[in-house]
């Protein structure tokens, strides 16, 4: 039972969860970049390219046996093919992906810069002594130095 709980405390710590909804928000960001890789980027640069559709785009290792077919068709022969085109969505789907990171990253660092503003000082230095006092004090504490002539001149 000692086990059990244990597990129901990892498993509910907020960082725990956090990665999960992340996680879950990812996959769901993935596939919808990669849905506007492949239904809208691909098809006008496929279209400005020749009428080229990338996702059917191969290099047949056994020319002989894929002569014509599509790639779908090509995957059924069993024969040895490198899917080029595939490969080209996948890394357009990564760089788009990856420069929505670097956005959303981007954008973080400045609201952290933003939250980081410093707190005020509550302490300063005796110009005489060098000890560490108050910022109120009018009267350093250790050597008994008057401050507010000083501070003012």
């Amino acid at each position: 039972m000692g086990m059990l709980k244990e597990f129901k405390d990892f498993a509910m710590r907020g960082n725990v969860v956090d990665l999960a909804v992340g996680l879950t928000v990812g996959a769901a960001f993935g596939k919808i970049i990669s849905s506007l890789v492949t239904d809208v980027i691909m098809p006008p640069i496929g279209m400005l390219m020749g009428n080229v559709n990338f996702t059917d785009l191969y290099l047949s290792l056994d020319p002989a046996a894929t002569t014509g077919m599509s790639l779908a068709d090509a995957r059924k022969t069993s024969a040895a093919i490198i899917a080029y085109g595939a490969f080209i969505n996948t890394l357009v789907d990564f760089l788009i992906v990856a420069f929505c990171m670097f956005l959303v990253v981007r954008v973080m660092n400045r609201l952290k810069t933003f939250a980081e503003v410093p707190e005020p000082a509550t302490t300063k230095e005796c110009p005489f002594c060098t000890s560490v006092i108050p910022v109120k004090a009018i009267r350093c504490p250790q050597c008994t130095a008057d401050l507010q002539r000083t501070d003012s001149g």
